[in-house]
């Protein structure tokens, strides 16, 4: 190797190792991510169970879903944000999960008349979060990762 070829060599070895270490950060990262919106989400699906006249409530005068009367706007929230962050933290059907949140999510900044900067900012960030999950999916460390290879080998 010659001299010129040598910084090089040594950037795209840096470069290789680099990448490799950032690729082991995937599965931790995607988990954190899966654990943290999950958590928001089942603590507010938590705090509508334990007071359903005041979740009904809350549907009728605050949370304006659209084409669904507010009972069953409220059953379907409530379900969701219970259900869904469980498949999640698992990532069990984690692409589903993810896309099912996103859905919760982007109905309830539509439904409220006014949303707080530091609120619209939170479901932003949490929007993100789920569209890398639905994109990339839940990561090595889920249920998908272990179950779907076995599945698809099945049908073959």
């Amino acid at each position: 190797m010659n001299t010129t070829t040598q910084p090089m060599a040594a950037m795209l070895d840096w470069g290789t190792r680099l990448r490799g270490w950032l690729e082991a950060l995937q599965p931790p990262a995607q988990l954190a991510a899966r654990l943290y919106v999950a958590q928001a989400f089942f603590a507010s699906g938590l705090t509508k169970l334990r007071d359903w006249d005041i979740t009904i409530a809350l549907f009728q005068d605050e949370y304006h879903v659209p084409l669904l009367p507010p009972e069953v706007a409220a059953l379907m929230g409530t379900g969701g944000e219970l259900v869904l962050p469980v498949l999640l933290v698992l990532g069990l059907f984690g692409r589903f999960a993810a896309f099912g949140l996103s859905i919760v999510n982007v109905v309830a900044v539509l439904s409220l008349a006014e949303i707080a900067p530091a609120a619209l900012q939170q479901h932003v960030f949490w929007g993100s979060l789920l569209a890398a999950l639905v994109l990339w999916g839940p990561g090595r460390w889920s249920a998908d990762a272990w179950w779907w290879p076995r599945a698809m080998h099945g049908r073959a």
